[in-house]
């Protein structure tokens, strides 16, 4: 666990110009790093934060500790201003992470101080059967095949699907043991023949493998690329192949590696599958998280259900209204 929070700085990182030109940056990495790992928290998380409060410490060249409430004020209003929807974002982990470093150095004060995020609820992008059919088809590298197959399959999210090992795969109970889940939650979720063959031709393939896809090196955050190992399956390498394939089915929707996550959830839901049973597959803690996709399962099936349709059916009239 504590080798995912190993530091692997890059020269021009925004992290190692704080740790060379802050006095004491280092030392207040360090606390973070242990607070975070005894709370479980994901190193993907540590190393968001961390980036946000180098910058702003960088920005008044002090102490992340030692920034008053008027420069916290004056840098999240520079946010606001300087671009509307990158920056969004931007303010929104900037606050995060203050509140996270506030609250492990035991800073309540300014804790209390620092804006409220308001959550908005956005409906996620679904892919179709066919639009999944369509993406699996295109021309690529077999590993990109299965890496995909994995994702839609199974509901991973790109972390887990890159820290896959051999031995998580059971072919004779047809499951994959997922232990590297958010918050470092573990599950198990069934897969299907066709997957289970795919990765059996896939592993035989290679030399010994510990990891289904032979990721090597050591387990570093590199902090500016956001890849825990190698550039091959680096997060980046995952959304990278993802991408490709998108682009070569010729697939318009804004998808992202999360997408075949959320399409896997509303294809299990469009199929009869209990939503209990949903949230359980996908590691949700709360079932509010899976609720979302009752929003977005396919309405096709309820045409039926319309109630002008109903109506002009019920009185003979043409549903497309008279000429």
């Amino acid at each position: 666990m504590t080798e995912e929070f190993e530091i692997n700085f890059q020269q021009h990182s925004i992290i190692t110009q704080a740790t060379k030109q802050i006095p004491g940056f280092k030392n207040i990495l360090e606390q973070l790093k242990k607070h975070m790992i005894n709370n479980g928290t994901s190193s993907s998380t540590f190393k968001n934060y961390l980036r946000h409060i180098a910058a702003i410490s960088m920005h008044f060249n002090k102490r992340p500790d030692t920034i008053t409430q008027f420069e916290i004020d004056e840098y999240l209003y520079y946010l606001k201003q300087k671009n509307k929807t990158p920056s969004l974002s931007y303010f929104k982990f900037t606050v995060y992470g203050l509140s996270y470093m506030f609250r492990a150095l035991k800073l309540k004060r300014k804790h209390s101080k620092l804006p409220s995020i308001k959550h908005t609820n956005r409906l996620p992008v679904v892919l179709s059967i066919k639009e999944v059919m369509q993406l699996l088809n295109v021309r690529m590298m077999e590993k990109h095949r299965l890496l995909i197959s994995l994702l839609y399959e199974c509901g991973m999210r790109c972390k887990e699907v890159r820290l896959l090992e051999v031995r998580d795969i059971d072919f004779d109970r047809m499951t994959i043991h997922i232990r590297h889940g958010k918050g470092n939650r573990e599950r198990i979720v069934p897969m299907g023949k066709s997957l289970s063959h795919q990765l059996k031709k896939y592993i035989e393939k290679q030399s010994n493998p510990k990891w289904v896809f032979n990721t090597r090196g050591s387990q570093k955050i590199d902090l500016d690329s956001g890849g825990d190992f190698d550039r091959r399956y680096s997060q980046k390498g995952v959304q990278w192949a993802v991408q490709q394939a998108v682009k070569r089915a010729g697939i318009h929707k804004r998808v992202s590696v999360h997408t075949l996550r959320h399409t896997y959830a509303t294809h299990l839901l469009e199929s009869g599958v209990n939503i209990v049973q949903i949230q359980k597959w996908l590691g949700h803690v709360n079932i509010q998280a899976t609720l979302i996709y009752l929003h977005v399962s396919d309405y096709g099936k309820y045409e039926k259900l319309s109630l002008l349709d109903h109506l002009y059916e019920k009185r003979g009239l043409n549903t497309q209204g008279s000429d």
